[in-house]
C-alpha cells in the first residue's frame, strides 16, 4: 500500500515539457543548468564547439516558457551518442529527463541507428540509477576517462528492440538455460 501511494505522488508531480531544438538565446539558461548540475561543467565555448559540428544536436526541455533541461548528442552512423544531459534540480523526478530520453529512443530503429550510448561518471549514482530505470545497461568500465578528475566512467547502452521482439522476450523470460543444461 505504501508503494502505491508513493507512485500516486510521483504521478501528481509529473509535468509535460516541450522538447525543441536548442537556439542561441537558450545558452544562458543551459549554462545555469550545467553549472548547477556538474562540478566540472562545460563552458559556453565547449557547448559552441560541440554544436558547430555537423553531426551534433542540442535540444532543450521547456516548461511554461522556461528551459528546465537540455541534452546534447551526436549522430554517428549506427547509434546516438549522448554527450550531455541535465535537468534543473527543482524539476527532477518530474519526468523531464524521461521525456528527453524518450525523444531519443523514438529516433531509433533496426535499419540505421539502433542504440543510444553515453558515459557516466563512476560517482554519479543518481544518473546510473535513472538510466537503469530506462533499460540502459552498463557495458564497459572506462578507466581514467575524465581528465578533470582522473575518474572512471561506465559506458551505458540502450539497445532498440522492435515491439514484437520485446513481447517475445517477455514470454521467454521464465526460460532458464542453466536449469535445462543441468537437466532440472
Amino acid at each position: 500500500m505504501k508503494s502505491l501511494s508513493c507512485t500516486n505522488v510521483m504521478r501528481e508531480r509529473e509535468i509535460k515539457v516541450n522538447i525543441r531544438w536548442m537556439v542561441r538565446r537558450d545558452m544562458k539558461e543551459v549554462l545555469e543548468i550545467e553549472n548547477e548540475c556538474f562540478e566540472y561543467a562545460w563552458t559556453e565555448d565547449d557547448f559552441m564547439r560541440c554544436l558547430r559540428q555537423r553531426n551534433c544536436i542540442g535540444m532543450v526541455a521547456e516548461y511554461l516558457g522556461r528551459v528546465v533541461g537540455f541534452m546534447i548528442y551526436e549522430l554517428p552512423k549506427t547509434k546516438i551518442h549522448l554527450l550531455n544531459v541535465a535537468t534543473l534540480s527543482e524539476f527532477r523526478r518530474m519526468g523531464v529527463g524521461t521525456q528527453m530520453v524518450a525523444k531519443l529512443i523514438g529516433k531509433l530503429g533496426n535499419q540505421r541507428r539502433n542504440r543510444i550510448t553515453l558515459e557516466v561518471r563512476e560517482t554519479n549514482l543518481p544518473a546510473q540509477l535513472f538510466l537503469r530505470s530506462l533499460s540502459f545497461r552498463a557495458t564497459e568500465i572506462l578507466p581514467s576517462f575524465y581528465d578533470d578528475a582522473q575518474e572512471d566512467a561506465y559506458r551505458m547502452v540502450y539497445k532498440h528492440q522492435e515491439p514484437e521482439l520485446i513481447q517475445h522476450t517477455v514470454h521467454t523470460a521464465e526460460y532458464n538455460r542453466i536449469s535445462q543444461i543441468v537437466g532440472q
